[in-house]
C-alpha cells in the first residue's frame, strides 16, 4: 500500500463510522469496488477511492456528517466549496495536499480525497430520458469552461465562449441545476440506478437489481459493501474485469501539481489578485 492509498483508507474508516452510526446505505463503487472483489483492498496502482449513497442516504450524510467527522476531514461540495465544480462530494484531508492540474487554479480546498457519490433514479419515458440527457449535457458544457483549456481548436472556442458568459461564475447555481434535474427520480421507485457523477457516462446507468442489498467484502482488513451482482456490475463497466491490463496501463488515473501528504494545500496555493479582484489561483513553485 502507498503513503497515498493509506491516508485514503484512514478517510474511508471515518466515512464507514458515519454510516454506520447514521444507518445509511452506501456501496463501494468503480475502481474502489474491483479492488475489493479482485484484490482484497487497492488495485495496486491505484490513486483514488470511490464510494456511492442512494439519493436519500446521500443526502441526509451531506447534512449531517459533517459534525460527525474528525476535524481534520472537510466534506466538499458545491454548498460547503461554492467554487467546487462537480455534483457529487468530496471527503479531503485538510493536512494534506493533492492538487490536479485541471483544477490547479480554483479557488477551493485541495487536499488529499475520496469521492462519495449519489446514485439517483432514471425515468422509463423516452421523452423524459431525452430531456434530462439535454440538461445534463448542457450543464456539463457550462461546467467545462472551468478545467484547463482543451487542446483542440473547436474545444477552445466553445471554452473561450463559456468563459466570456461567465458560467465559471456560476458553478454553485448550475451545479444546484444539474442536481435538481438527476435527483427528481426517486432511486426506490425507480427500475435503473444512475451514478451521474462519474466519468463513465451510460455505463453508470445500471438495473437496480445490480446494487441490490449489496454484499460484504473485505477490503485492506475492514469490512464493505459492494454491489450485490458485483460480476455483472464490473462486467458492464470495465468488460474482462478479471483480467489485468497490459503493463503500461497500470497507472493511476489522476494526474497532480503537487502531492505533499504531510503539510496542508494552503502552503502551495496562493491567490492571484489584481485590482482588488481575484483572478486564480495557481500552484506555487518549490
Amino acid at each position: 500500500m502507498t503513503a497515498l492509498q493509506a491516508i485514503e483508507l484512514d478517510m474511508l474508516r471515518a466515512f464507514l463510522r458515519v454510516c454506520e452510526q447514521l444507518q445509511l446505505r452506501y456501496f463501494l463503487v468503480c475502481g474502489s469496488a474491483l479492488g475489493a472483489v479482485k484484490y482484497g483492498g487497492f488495485i495496486p496502482w491505484d490513486d483514488d477511492m470511490d464510494v456511492a449513497l442512494p439519493r436519500a442516504d446521500y443526502e441526509r450524510f451531506i447534512r449531517e456528517a459533517p459534525a460527525l467527522l474528525p476535524p481534520e476531514l472537510f466534506l466538499q461540495n458545491s454548498t460547503s466549496d461554492p467554487q467546487f465544480p462537480l455534483l457529487f462530494s468530496k471527503l479531503r484531508h485538510s493536512g494534506t495536499t493533492y492538487v490536479e492540474a485541471t483544477v490547479a487554479h480554483v479557488n477551493m480546498h485541495h487536499g488529499v480525497y475520496i469521492d462519495i457519490f449519489p446514485l439517483d433514479g432514471y425515468p422509463t419515458e423516452e421523452g423524459e430520458q431525452a430531456t434530462l440527457e439535454a440538461i445534463k449535457a448542457s450543464c456539463q458544457k457550462k461546467l467545462s469552461c472551468v478545467f484547463h483549456i482543451p487542446r483542440a481548436l473547436r474545444g477552445r472556442i466553445g471554452y473561450a465562449l463559456r468563459r466570456a458568459l461567465g458560467y465559471h461564475k456560476r458553478t454553485a447555481e448550475i451545479v444546484a441545476t444539474y442536481t435538481e434535474a438527476i435527483a427528481r427520480y426517486d432511486t426506490e421507485q425507480s427500475e435503473r440506478w444512475c451514478n451521474h457523477g462519474n466519468w463513465q457516462g451510460r455505463l453508470e446507468y445500471a438495473p437496480r437489481e445490480q446494487y441490490g442489498d449489496g454484499v460484504m467484502m473485505t477490503f485492506e482488513g475492514a469490512p464493505v459493501r459492494v454491489p450485490q451482482l458485483y460480476d455483472a456490475y464490473l462486467t458492464q463497466k470495465y468488460g474482462d474485469w478479471r483480467a489485468d491490463p497490459p503493463k503500461e496501463q497500470q497507472i493511476g488515473h489522476h494526474f497532480y501539481e503537487r502531492m505533499d501528504l504531510e503539510r496542508p494545500y494552503t502552503e502551495y496555493i496562493k491567490r492571484v489578485v489584481r485590482g482588488g479582484r481575484e483572478l486564480r489561483w495557481t500552484a506555487k513553485k518549490p
